[in-house]
């Protein structure tokens, strides 16, 4: 799927068979839910490395606490974030990422190799933001750093 096909989900009324990982009328018996939370790694920890190794074998995912970040900085990324991607599709699109490009907006680089569309959306940046920043906001990027 090209950045140009991606889909505007927002205004999804109903499931296109592109999408349809499992049959409509197949109803998923999940197995037992994990009962324990997400791993908390804490970087000043000795064995943060060890654990980090850990929970991605065993879990898939974590989170990082006592990173450094001030959370003023990580609460104004977060922000940036739903900015972004509550523009219109049409307006992400001008910061498309290339085909054979690295950064910009699209759809998983890993996507191809799957049989269906994935639902999600994602923005790469490598480098600076300065680039993708004005073409989606012309008259108000320079707030982006």
């Amino acid at each position: 799927m090209t950045n140009q096909n991606l889909l505007d989900l927002q205004s999804m009324e109903q499931l296109p068979e592109s999408h349809a990982w499992l049959p409509l009328d197949h109803s998923p018996s999940y197995g037992p839910v994990n009962p324990n939370p997400i791993p908390l790694i804490n970087l000043k920890n000795p064995n943060a490395m060890k654990l980090v190794g850990h929970a991605c074998q065993t879990f898939g995912m974590f989170q990082v606490i006592n990173h450094g970040v001030p959370t003023n900085l990580v609460e104004e990324m977060e922000d940036a974030s739903r900015q972004l991607f509550a523009l219109p599709i049409h307006q992400k699109l001008q910061a498309a990422r290339a085909p054979n490009g690295v950064s910009g907006y699209g759809v998983a680089r890993i996507s191809s190799f799957f049989p269906k569309h994935m639902w999600s959306e994602g923005f790469t940046i490598v480098g600076s933001p300065n680039e993708h920043a004005r073409k989606l906001w012309p008259g108000s990027y320079s707030k982006f750093w």
